[in-house]
């Protein structure tokens, strides 16, 4: 028995974050005040990795919208979780986010799939009463969000 990431293939349990430091200095400030990112995998992380970043949202941003309106040529898994453990489905937040144009405002627990070639985002948080669990999945070995981390 091998404790966490030991042994052969702890190379494949990863409990540390790699971030991967997107876009500019003064986005990266940004987002570490209103979202504290867990942990992120891909191909730079783990060989033959797909794409996955965590991270807790705990306020809302300084920068409206926080994510530009972009394209992959991959298909993305989207998710928002509340931390309520007695209505976990209560997002206890507004959140915003644009598929293909039409916006959304969520105040429920979501997934949200996104296919290879479709617009999305802007993202907007617009409040935040409690704790956001958020994570994305890119079906690619690396993330590349045209323009989403401006």
């Amino acid at each position: 028995m091998f404790k966490n990431s030991e042994g052969k293939y702890g190379k494949y349990i990863i409990q540390d974050l790699h971030d991967p430091n997107l876009g500019s200095p003064e986005f990266q400030a940004m987002y570490k005040k209103f979202s504290k990112r867990v942990l992120w995998i891909d191909n730079n992380v783990v060989e033959g990795s797909i794409q996955m970043n965590t991270a807790w949202y705990v306020a809302v941003p300084e920068k409206d919208p926080v994510f530009e309106e972009h394209t992959h040529d991959f298909a993305e898994l989207i998710g928002f979780y509340g931390s309520n453990p007695d209505d976990p489905y209560d997002l206890g937040a507004e959140i915003e986010i644009g598929i293909n144009g039409e916006m959304h405002l969520l105040t429920r627990t979501s997934l949200i799939f996104i296919p290879s070639g479709m617009k999305h985002n802007p993202l907007r948080i617009k409040r935040v009463d409690r704790p956001v669990f958020h994570f994305s999945i890119s079906l690619n070995p690396e993330y590349s969000g045209d323009g989403a981390y401006k």
